[in-house]
């Protein structure tokens, strides 16, 4: 049997706006990340909203609550996904959300949404956002399982009247669900006897304000016990140009054990800019 690459997988999200990837990492680390969060979910009140729902649990920061999160956000094949989809529109890439949620008996099924309209403008030029459930419990129809509607993102898809029928997202925990900014999804309704766990990892345009706000979620303090590459993905690198700078500079300054008191601004720009500048004749910059 041909094993199914990234690029595969890449295809089905265009194709269809989304797909799911079973038995991505091994069982026993999402247990462990669910004991992780046990005593969080325990604590965490029911959210108020026609949204975020009266029977649904919902905490982020999730990378500094347990260390297997970081083996998601890191998934190899998920950044890859993400950086095919994303790249073409960014520099780079960036976390937009770690989120956990559980759904208890009796809520009642999620409107259907598409997640890039958090942000304003148009859409359809290219994707904002690529979402990746992994489940913590089994999903189910009867549990609340995401419902997904095929063929609803992008240009032709947005232009629909309706989302169509979804397709129930059911699937065992190690498995990867993943769909578009643009695709129409929602969580169903929780008819079961028991809560519906998952968490949420969201990977978006790195030029634009994520959905948590990454910097009091993982603050330096933090963000230093994370590896460069987790720390990047959590905020603290800059998007050409000169995007999310501190004092001028990439924010990993701010990850040092000795923070310079004053700090000068060095140039982080694309190649073409520097092209640009560099046949421009004088040396030096303008004030503004």
């Amino acid at each position: 049997m041909t094993a199914i690459t990234t690029a595969d997988w890449v295809e089905q999200l265009r194709h269809q706006g989304y797909c799911i990837i079973p038995d991505a990492v091994p069982a026993g680390s999402i247990a462990a990340l669910d004991a992780d969060l046990d005593p969080v979910f325990a604590a965490t009140p029911f959210g108020q909203g026609r949204f975020y729902g009266f029977r649904t649990k919902r905490f982020g920061s999730l990378l500094r609550r347990s260390l297997h999160c970081e083996t998601l956000a890191l998934h190899p094949t998920l950044l890859a996904i993400a950086q095919s989809v994303l790249g073409e529109a960014c520099d780079r890439i960036q976390l937009n959300v770690a989120q956990a949620i559980e759904i208890h008996p009796g809520e009642p099924r999620q409107f259907p949404h598409r997640d890039h309209d958090m942000w304003p403008g148009a859409k359809g030029a290219h994707e904002f956002l690529l979402n990746v459930i992994w489940p913590l419990d089994r999903f189910t129809k009867e549990n609340g399982a995401t419902e997904i509607y095929p063929f609803s993102h992008g240009v032709a898809g947005m232009a629909q009247e309706g989302v169509g029928d979804p397709i129930i997202a059911a699937c065992d925990p190690g498995s990867a669900i993943c769909f578009l900014g643009s695709t129409a999804h929602g969580a169903g309704a929780n008819r079961s006897s028991g809560v519906r766990r998952a968490i949420v990892i969201g990977y978006s345009l790195g030029w634009l304000k994520p959905y948590e706000n990454l910097w009091l979620a993982y603050p330096p303090e933090v963000a230093r016990t994370f590896s460069p590459e987790l720390a990047e993905l959590a905020g603290y690198v800059q998007h050409r140009p000169n995007l999310g700078n501190y004092e001028g500079q990439c924010p990993s300054i701010l990850l040092q054990d000795d923070v310079p008191a004053y700090i000068g601004a060095v140039d982080a720009l694309r190649p073409d800019q520097e092209a640009m500048l560099a046949g421009f004749g004088d040396v030096g910059g303008a004030s503004v």
